[in-house]
């Protein structure tokens, strides 16, 4: 539960005002870089096409996917161009209108790639198609920015057909303890369990280093294992499948090194997993 306004306020303009101004910066990155789009083929890291791979081994021809929180879509236009029909929905205005633009490049007709911009909270009223999607696919950079875990739980069910799949990969809520400090380690600063947000000035960005963002202020919640797990089981949910991973598709800590594949983990010994994966299905 918490009493922060689902659907407006400080957190949410601060957020949609820095991701407004990061997608830009993002598509003239190199670590968003679309040639591989533009060949047909697929942008997903690892992690995720591994177990998409492991969820539909037989592909994704017929199969109708979800994508929220889905910035400016290349995940979403990776799995269109592996055959599903993908919906995207993110609050950035700048990133719809980006992934609209790419999706009409890449040729993609609507019904394969359609992307909505909305608060993921409104997602129900924005898209009313109940249990009429066989994925809905969430990774990277998504529940941190959500005030109430719970709440966006009960939304993934509510899009679920009977036997669909949320496939989810995202930072371990347990690297959320350290700031970035230095080459050498990480420093520990932020509580594991804190209950409310982080609200953080940091003008940085992950895909740029040499970039400075005007809007700066962001809202960010670190929801434990613990609350996941109740969240979508008391959404209805059954877990079935939960992996831990010591790589993420971006330099999260100026300590991370590369490790091959876009991906990026500790340089020695594996001191706390990097990022959490896990599929739940309704049954």
């Amino acid at each position: 539960m918490t009493d922060v306004d689902l659907r407006g306020g400080d957190w949410l303009d601060d957020n949609r005002a820095s991701w407004d101004e990061r997608v830009p910066v993002h598509v003239a990155s190199e670590m968003y870089d679309r040639g591989v789009l533009r060949e047909g083929g697929s942008q997903l890291d690892p992690i995720a096409a591994a177990g998409i791979a492991r969820l539909f081994p037989d592909g994704l021809e017929g199969v109708r996917v979800l994508h929220l929180q889905c910035h400016f879509g290349s995940d979403s236009l990776s799995l269109a161009n592996l055959g599903a029909d993908v919906v995207g929905i993110d609050f950035s205005g700048e990133a719809i209108a980006e992934a609209r633009r790419m999706a009409g490049e890449l040729g993609l007709p609507t019904a394969r790639a359609r992307f909505i911009e909305a608060n993921v909270y409104d997602a129900r009223r924005m898209l009313p198609e109940p249990e009429s999607f066989d994925l809905v696919f969430v990774t990277w950079g998504t529940i941190a920015w959500l005030p109430d875990v719970a709440e966006w739980a009960r939304i993934v069910a509510w899009f679920l057909k009977p036997g669909g799949r949320l496939f989810y990969a995202d930072t371990h809520p347990t690297a959320w303890i350290f700031d970035e400090g230095d080459e050498t380690m990480p420093r520990v600063v932020f509580p594991y369990a804190k209950r409310g947000p982080d609200v953080l000035e940091d003008p940085g960005d992950y895909a740029d280093e040499q970039a400075v963002l005007e809007h700066a202020r962001t809202w960010e919640w670190t929801h434990p294992l613990v609350d996941v797990f109740r969240a979508l089981r008391g959404a209805g949910l059954a877990i079935d499948d939960l992996d831990e991973h010591y790589r993420l598709p971006w330099r999260i800590f100026p300590a991370a090194v590369p490790l091959g594949e876009g991906m990026y983990g500790w340089p020695g010994e594996r001191w706390i997993p990097l990022a959490l994966e896990l599929v739940a299905s309704n049954r």
